[in-house]
């Protein structure tokens, strides 16, 4: 029987992407000003990202200074890798580590498809607890997601496309998929409207070995 291969995005898929770079805005900048200081961060992001020469850590640390500079301050000295400091500790969302022993348990291969760099990943996936069988990160390949360069990665290690790809994130993971013509699993934690239409969507990750289970049966 051939491999079955789900492929994820980390942050904000398994790993609290927002949490994490929310506590360090309101740590540096003050908490009443965290939630907007955060959906700018989270536009100006994939703006600095087209530069797929940066390193994550370097994506961070120009994205905050680029968001203080929107409020007129600077980032304190000592605190420009902030982001990147605090990452290993972002939290996981609590049924990912059961979640994705579950689809292990029943055949999945898992791939990790991220926007970051190798040494940040892997920090995230000792903390999450549960073996991979692939990685691919941005600054590794020189792509950030939106970008196909990860599912490209994808296909020249294991010799063909994922069987799933599954994210939070519309913009970086499910409009790629389905240019690709790859079946999607949207984690809509945020309880978004859609303006594309993924494959399947979900609140969180407790249904996910159901669900790949029925868009590729064993």
């Amino acid at each position: 029987m051939a491999d079955r291969w789900a492929s994820y995005d980390c942050y904000g898929t398994l790993v609290d992407w927002r949490g994490g770079i929310g506590a360090e805005l309101g740590r540096l900048f003050g908490e009443e000003r965290r939630d907007a200081l955060l959906e700018r961060y989270y536009v100006l992001e994939p703006e600095v990202q087209r530069d797929g020469s940066l390193r994550y850590r370097e994506v961070l640390a120009r994205t905050l200074a680029l968001v203080a500079g929107e409020i007129g301050e600077l980032v304190p000295d000592g605190e420009e890798d902030a982001l990147s400091r605090s990452l290993p500790r972002w939290p996981v969302f609590p049924e990912v580590p059961a979640a994705l022993e579950e689809a292990r348990a029943r055949g999945w291969r898992l791939a990790i498809l991220s926007n970051t760099d190798p040494e940040l990943i892997d920090q995230s996936l000792a903390a999450i607890g549960v073996p991979v069988d692939l990685v691919v990160a941005a600054s590794a390949i020189g792509s950030y997601k939106p970008a196909l360069g990860h599912w490209r990665a994808f296909v020249e290690q294991i010799g063909s496309p994922t069987d799933v790809h599954v994210g939070a994130s519309l913009f970086h993971d499910v409009e790629p998929a389905i240019e690709l013509g790859l079946p999607s699993i949207w984690v809509n934690r945020l309880g978004e409207p859609a303006t594309v239409q993924p494959t399947r969507e979900l609140r969180d990750l407790s249904p996910l070995a159901d669900t790949l289970d029925a868009l590729v049966p064993a």
